[in-house]
């Protein structure tokens, strides 16, 4: 039993459908599991760089 198990775990020959299958349906539960926090995390990286920016153009417009 065990040998056909090892066999099982050894063959690489190629990837079946069922395997994209469940590589997709992990990736897709890790982004909904994670969603909130990238999206929250991602908001705040993105308001950053434009608040900054924002700062340093009006510097560069008193200065002139």
């Amino acid at each position: 039993m065990f040998n056909k198990v090892f066999e099982y775990l050894e063959d690489e020959s190629g990837q079946t459908s069922t395997e994209y299958i469940l590589l997709v349906a992990v990736v897709a539960l890790i982004v909904f599991k994670f969603k909130k926090t990238a999206s929250a995390k991602l908001d705040a990286l993105t308001s950053g760089v434009f608040d900054k920016a924002n700062t340093k153009i009006l510097q560069e417009m008193d200065d002139n």
